[in-house]
């Protein structure tokens, strides 16, 4: 016996990560389902309540804590990221040991396994940022990948991997690759570290609000409760998705000049204070330039596939946030 779930049981769905950001909201949308929910990251996760069976596990995946982890997995959702970001995978070995070992890990476990029945479903957060410099000023999943920084190339290899993995039957692979995610944290500790989040930080700490550039580069934002239900989507209809990358987006291409504005004009309403300026700054020397870019994305295709939509107007994302962060300090 393997120990996976069988047709008739509550399948047993696996969240690696589910102590982040994006993991500590899918743990959140996928524990009003009535599944075996096993949370499993380095540090603690907070219990999210609802109609699954939560257990929660600490674990060190790239030091072999990992078959256990996900031994007997229906689905498998990898959330798994180094915390350096990008900036990390340029110089440090550990970025790549876990951006792409890990995901090399958890196949090899998955493929040891070999169920009688359908292999399991493992779905990846990949990144929008893996096509390098964007070839167009609308992206839709079809264009030729060509990674400009090492943390793309390490995104990229790991969704390889998986697709490799899907094309073998060792299991049903679906990457969905994250545009710029913001939000209100899901958990105690679960901090948002994008640009949106940093912005709106700034701001109640009466801070000028920077830009590397002019104001008018654009980004696809999504705020992370959207996110996640695209994740809870590939879980419910994986057959159109399994075997290649999806692309998440809310299609707007927002001038991130326009949001920082928007953030200071929030902030200042909620303090009562003026609302604090939005200057332009040189940038550093290792600015990637993807980072000025425009990136607006047509997500049609998964919206198509999974009747899936980003809901929340981003005014509304952005007035949420401001209030959970406020709280913060």
């Amino acid at each position: 016996m393997n120990g996976r779930s069988t047709a008739s049981a509550h399948p047993v769905v696996t969240v690696l990560g589910s102590s982040g950001f994006v993991g500590s909201a899918v743990l959140a949308a996928l524990a009003t389902r009535p599944v075996r929910l096993r949370a499993v990251a380095r540090g603690p996760s907070a219990v999210p309540h609802g109609a699954a069976t939560v257990d929660v596990r600490q674990a060190d995946l790239s030091s072999g804590a990992l078959p256990e982890a996900v031994a007997g997995s229906d689905v498998v959702v990898c959330l798994v990221t180094h915390s350096g970001g990008w900036r990390a995978a340029e110089s440090d070995p550990e970025s790549a040991r876990v951006n792409v070992g890990i995901m090399r890990d958890l196949l090899a476990a998955l493929g040891a396994e070999r169920p009688a029945g359908p292999p399991p479903l493992v779905v990846y957060a990949g990144a929008a940022s893996q096509v390098g410099l964007p070839p167009r000023s609308v992206l839709d999943g079809s264009e030729q990948d060509r990674p400009a920084t090492e943390y793309d190339r390490q995104k990229l290899a790991a969704e390889e991997l998986l697709m490799a993995a899907d094309a073998e039957g060792t299991v049903r692979g679906v990457s969905l690759r994250l545009p710029t995610v913001f939000g209100e944290a899901c958990a105690p500790g679960a901090r948002d570290r994008g640009v949106v989040s940093a912005m709106i930080r700034r701001a109640l700490r009466q801070e000028p609000l920077t830009m590397w550039h002019d104001g008018t580069v654009k980004r696809d934002l999504v705020h992370v409760a959207d996110v996640a239900d695209a994740f809870a989507a590939a879980i419910d209809r994986p057959s159109p998705l399994t075997g290649r990358h999806w692309l998440l987006g809310a299609g707007r291409g927002d001038a991130l000049g326009d949001v920082f504005h928007e953030v200071a004009r929030i902030v200042a309403a909620r303090t009562g204070r003026r609302p604090v300026p939005v200057v332009s700054v040189d940038a550093p020397a290792d600015a990637p330039a993807t980072d000025f870019a425009d990136v607006t994305i047509d997500s049609s295709p998964f919206r198509a596939a999974t009747g899936w939509s980003p809901r929340l107007p981003l005014r509304e994302g952005l007035d949420r946030t401001v209030a959970a962060l406020s709280q913060e300090s």
